[in-house]
């Protein structure tokens, strides 16, 4: 039975651990040869060994580190076919506005929105030489509400995100490539859970506001990037692809 991936090379940035590192072992199953991309080299290296992928290290933040990435995956493998934007971070300097001070707004900045940037720029071209592929840029359900509980550069990040994702989708159609931005929800995480847990209520103030009742499962959220990476999802273009659950939709939730 073929994969829903089979033939397709797929470059993962933030592959080294986490839903990066979940999203490689995925599309691996479904037959993609896999660019596993990572700051952290040895990490990169561990996953891309359980996966048969390529690992590479890589700072997204620096241009020449990207031009680097996209030139060895397409030396390796004859091309690419997908880009799954997924690196960014989340610090814990990163807080209200009032108390955020500039170095800490620029530090996610240049990882979330820079990286993104440089990742399309670089990637792209890579894509039009394959005649077409497919774009997947992580953005978050941030982009899309508010919370009062802020991480104002990581928020305006994926805002920038989701609005870069929609103008490269629309521009680059009609040469094949589709660009979409995937807007996760809450996704349980050992991170989250740990951030969670040494704040009394906050686990409890944030799940009420989940129609479902519960975050998303790591899975979850590959699958929906699966989907986007593979040609069933051939008329998607310039989307807000949101897995949240029904959480930006919401207003009473169930009892």
């Amino acid at each position: 039975m073929s994969g829903r991936l089979d033939g397709k090379v797929c470059v993962i940035t933030g592959a080294g651990g986490g839903m990066g590192a979940d999203a490689a072992v995925r599309f691996a199953e479904e037959g993609a040869e896999i660019v596993v991309a990572d700051v952290d080299g040895a990490a990169a290296e561990v996953v891309a060994g359980e996966v048969g992928g390529f690992a590479i290290q890589v700072d997204v933040s620096d241009e020449s580190s990207v031009q680097t990435l996209y030139a060895a995956a397409a030396a390796r493998f004859g091309g690419i076919d997908v880009l799954y934007n997924n690196a960014g971070i989340s610090p814990a300097d990163d807080a209200s506005i009032l108390e955020t001070d500039l170095a800490a707004w620029e530090r996610v900045q240049a990882v979330n929105t820079r990286g993104i940037y440089l990742c399309c720029k670089h990637g792209i071209p890579h894509l039009l030489e394959r005649g077409g592929g497919s774009v997947i840029n992580v953005a978050s359900f941030v982009a899309l509400v508010g919370a009062a509980t802020s991480q104002i550069s990581y928020t305006a990040s994926k805002g920038a995100v989701l609005s870069l994702s929609k103008e490269l989708g629309v521009q680059f159609a009609r040469q094949g490539i589709r660009v979409n931005a995937l807007c996760p929800g809450p996704v349980e995480t050992p991170l989250l859970l740990r951030i969670w847990g040494e704040t009394p209520g906050a686990a409890e103030r944030r799940l009420v506001h989940l129609p479902m009742g519960r975050m998303a499962q790591p899975r979850e959220i590959v699958n929906a990037a699966l989907f986007l990476a593979s040609d069933e999802s051939s008329y998607v273009n310039a989307a807000t692809f949101v897995v949240d659950g029904g959480l930006s939709a919401a207003y009473v939730t169930p009892e």
